[in-house]
């Protein structure tokens, strides 16, 4: 589910509370090909056999959680004043979610009992994945997570988010506003300019075409969205998000399986996003 894409990119914009974990990382752009998502073998297991066709219902679903959230602790039903919120909505934009749907989400923001939970889970071959869930029944929602990782040989354990920081993520088109593609080596110019510590190219799993994700610090997102934005990128998503810090090669046999536990995890309603430091 690139809600994974759409939403690792929606990636992302799991709660404020986490962001002390965090220091500032000094800005060093990475240019080696060999980190880039969407070009490792992972990301080619997980494009023929994610959820391509993901239900537009199950998409909104988990926006309208989301929005829920970003009322609830941005303390406002107002994007201007809430920033989270902002976010959030204008990625229902870019997935055509009907402004109904948004609307009635943010009135029911303050109204709904909504938990975020935060799954650290181990697989076979030593890799780790981290699931984001927003759930209305936190009891259900863990044994059905339990329940996944019975069957595809994985183990909630505490510690896997040691693999990863917390990172802000831009998700832009690969082209600009007037059509001209942006290559990578120019994306890393960006990066530069607006503050960006790091550019990877990813294939969107919904359509097939390339994007770019600018990694920044934290406290640094709002800055590198609207630099961006002014130098007439197409921005497609921006939030929170986890990034491996170091990564895991699996057998093919281990990569089967992790595959068939992404697919179980994002077929669940209640989950909005999956990482994982799978090379």
């Amino acid at each position: 589910m690139s809600v994974g894409s759409i939403l690792q990119r929606v990636n992302g914009l799991f709660r404020p509370h986490m962001l002390t974990f965090l220091h500032y990382p000094s800005h060093t752009i990475h240019a080696s090909c060999a980190a880039l998502a969407g070009h490792n073998k992972w990301s080619k297991v997980k494009h023929v056999k994610g959820p391509k066709d993901v239900a537009r219902s199950q998409i909104f679903h988990k926006l309208s959680m989301l929005i829920r959230i970003a009322v609830k602790e941005g303390g406002s039903t107002n994007p201007e004043l809430n920033r989270s919120l902002a976010n959030v909505i204008e990625q229902c934009r870019n997935v055509s979610m009907p402004k109904a749907s948004i609307e009635a989400a943010i009135n029911k923001g303050d109204k709904i009992k909504t938990s975020s939970l935060l799954y650290e889970v181990r697989g076979p071959g030593g890799y780790t994945m981290l699931i984001e869930v927003l759930t209305d029944n936190s009891k259900r929602m863990s044994s059905e997570i339990r329940h996944i990782m019975n069957v595809h040989g994985g183990l909630i354990a505490e510690g896997g988010r040691h693999n990863f920081e917390r990172k802000g993520i831009v998700t832009v088109s690969d082209k600009d506003q007037s059509g001209s593609p942006i290559t990578l080596d120019k994306a890393l110019e960006l990066a530069i300019e607006v503050g960006a510590e790091d550019v990877q190219e990813e294939e969107e799993e919904e359509n097939e075409k390339m994007m770019l994700k600018f990694i920044c610090a934290v406290p640094s997102l709002h800055q590198v969205r609207e630099k961006l934005k002014s130098l007439g990128l197409c921005l497609l998503s921006s939030g929170l998000g986890y990034i491996p810090v170091t990564t895991v090669e699996l057998s093919d046999e281990d990569m089967e399986q992790a595959s068939q536990m992404l697919q179980a995890l994002k077929d669940n309603e209640d989950v909005v996003q999956v990482y994982d430091n799978i090379a």
